[in-house]
């Protein structure tokens, strides 16, 4: 279980934990004795997509979940054994706030400082010392916006946030930081990004399109199948077994969590997606939103307002399907969701959530009243409306009305874009066994579909640790 503790304001996450209880085991062949000191290689349960020259070319998927032994050509026996991955822990070691309160104080007072000394030269140089000081004191209208709405959610923010840190202090889930923790804390060295999953996709739009009939579900199940690569683009692929399987894309290994799906591609290829004729009971989605530093970065890519409205959200959502849209705290996107892009797909809003980002000893990653950025985020939550009113698809099933203003806490991945699960927290607004879909996805979950051009970034083994595990 994700939720840790569960009070009136919302939810305390452990975002870690959830990853962990995924099965992320395998099969795994090892090398005899007398072999050991030679490179091994990894024979279970992956396809291997070598290089993207061979567009075409065979790779192969190998599932070994019941072999114990096999034979080589030279008759030497080969031992399987169970090989387990955790997501490494310190990726959610967030100790201190990245800007703590005290540094933020000091700031403003440096600034006090700053402007008893212009206050001198002011009597030097008045006009222009003048002209200055107005374009720092005046707001444009964005900002204003920004003002008020923080001024609206305040003390919801902080109040809430509170009570649910408080318990997992008292529980011991949160732990005050002591100063030799503080001085132990080591670097992180984050996995290179040598797999660009976006590039790939892009260059995925030139191999030669397939009869719509020809894309079926790709289906990963215990028996061994050969696939082409150009399958992995024109399809959903499916892992319907109950073990973890290891993929190879571009010489970079995956983990495919059991009872999982994905689409790897962009925006412009999402028909394998509708071609599925699957309808979904809830929707997540986190486009990737335009803003100044993503433009000046140019590190990532962004969509523009009408290219998020082009999202087949009516051809996809099943009736009543819950909807439920990551944004940031920037007014024009919030107003772009509510005035524009949910009643463009004829869904009616019916609450709006916060996601709380704290240390591990429960402070805000950012002061509250931080003019720039703030330790929280949005989600948008509406239902998909029809035009004639249709019942649930089993009249039995009561789905609980969804309250406002619901606090997700939890403390973040280091790793840009990496959300917490909402799986758990929205379980009781959803049928049982609803089809969940992620839109703009960078990880995989059991049960749910995933979509995106970065769908298996986090599902890099990189992001893993391998645990000792016995031979079987």
């Amino acid at each position: 279980m994700s939720v840790v503790h569960q009070l009136s304001p919302g939810w305390l996450l452990d975002h870690l934990s959830f990853i962990n209880k995924i099965n992320y085991q395998f099969h795994q062949h090892d090398e005899p004795c007398c072999r050991k000191n030679e490179p091994t290689s990894v024979h279970s349960d992956s396809f291997q997509v070598d290089s993207i020259s061979s567009f075409g070319a065979r790779a192969t998927f190998v599932s070994s979940d019941f072999t114990t032994k096999t034979k080589n050509d030279d008759a030497e026996n080969y031992e399987t054994f169970m090989q387990k991955h955790v997501f490494r822990p310190e990726l959610f070691d967030v100790t201190k706030p990245h800007i703590t309160p005290a540094v933020h104080k000091e700031c403003q007072q440096s600034n006090e400082k700053e402007d008893l000394m212009n206050g001198v030269k002011k009597e030097i140089s008045d006009s222009i010392i003048g002209k200055k000081r107005k374009r720092c004191v005046v707001f444009n209208q964005g900002e204003l916006d920004a003002m008020e709405y923080h001024t609206k959610i305040r003390e919801l923010i902080l109040d809430g946030s509170l009570q649910l840190i408080q318990e997992g202090l008292k529980s011991g889930f949160l732990y005050p930081l002591s100063e030799k923790q503080d001085k132990c804390s080591k670097p992180i060295t984050l996995p290179l990004d040598t797999c660009n999953l976006s590039e790939l996709c892009e260059m995925a739009k030139h191999l030669p399109s397939k009869n719509e009939m020809e894309l079926q579900t790709l289906q990963l199940t215990e028996d061994d199948t050969s696939v082409t690569e150009q399958d992995l683009f024109s399809r959903v692929v499916e892992n319907n077994s109950s073990f973890t399987k290891m993929i190879t894309l571009m010489g970079q290994k995956y983990l495919l969590p059991p009872k999982s799906s994905f689409l790897l591609s962009d925006i412009s290829c999402m028909q394998p997606l509708l071609n599925c004729r699957k309808t979904f009971d809830v929707i997540v989605i986190d486009p990737p939103w335009q803003n100044k530093s993503v433009k000046r970065s140019n590190r990532y890519s962004y969509l523009s307002p009408l290219q998020i409205k082009q999202i087949p959200i009516p051809k996809l959502a099943a009736p009543n399907c819950l909807i439920v849209t990551w944004v940031t705290n920037r007014q024009k996107h919030l107003r772009f969701i509510k005035e524009d892009l949910y009643p463009s797909w004829s869904v009616e809003i019916v609450a709006e959530w916060h996601w709380v980002k704290i240390t591990n000893s429960g402070e805000f990653v950012f002061p509250l009243d931080s003019p720039h950025k703030k330790p929280y985020e949005g989600l948008i939550l509406g239902r998909v409306q029809e035009k004639t009113a249709l019942p649930l698809r089993n009249a039995d099933i009561k789905v609980l009305p969804i309250p406002d203003h619901k606090l997700i806490v939890s403390v973040p991945c280091i790793l840009h874009s990496h959300k917490p699960p909402l799986a758990e927290v929205l379980k009781d607004y959803v049928k049982p066994d609803g089809e969940c879909l992620e839109l703009f996805a960078r990880n995989l979950q059991p049960g749910w579909t995933s979509w995106g051009n970065e769908v298996l970034k986090f599902q890099h083994v990189d992001y893993f640790v391998a645990l000792e595990s016995g031979n079987c």
